[in-house]
């Protein structure tokens, strides 16, 4: 789906996989958070995303009055989750809305796994 925008020039045409890199750039750069998870369709097991692919942990929703975003992270042992997701949610919602001029609604955050280093 493509998100559309006008301006005064004429409109604009933004892809939802933009919107998801926008995203998904913004929250693995975040306090606690080791990157970006997808759950496997087959066996449901969780799985830690490349940097390259994050977009594909990222939900983009369109509806008329705004869009929702959907994030599946994987964050550090330790960390308080509250404040992470809290974090994330701000920054996602701030730098979309500064970059892509877009209205968010919702910001959901969804923490797939928690990675204890050794």
């Amino acid at each position: 789906m493509i998100l559309k925008t006008s301006g005064e020039a004429g409109d604009i045409f933004i892809a939802n996989n933009v919107i998801a890199e926008i995203a998904g750039a913004v929250a693995s750069k975040c306090y606690g958070v080791v990157g970006m998870a997808t759950r496997g369709k087959k066996d449901g097991l969780v799985s830690l995303l490349k940097p390259d692919a994050m977009a594909k942990g990222i939900g983009v929703g369109v509806k008329d009055s705004g869009i929702t975003v959907d994030i599946h992270i994987i964050i550090q042992y330790g960390m308080n989750i509250n404040s992470v997701c809290r974090s994330i949610v701000n920054r996602v919602r701030y730098n979309i809305e500064k970059t892509a001029g877009l209205r968010v609604n919702r910001v959901n955050v969804r923490v797939e796994g928690v990675r204890v280093d050794e």
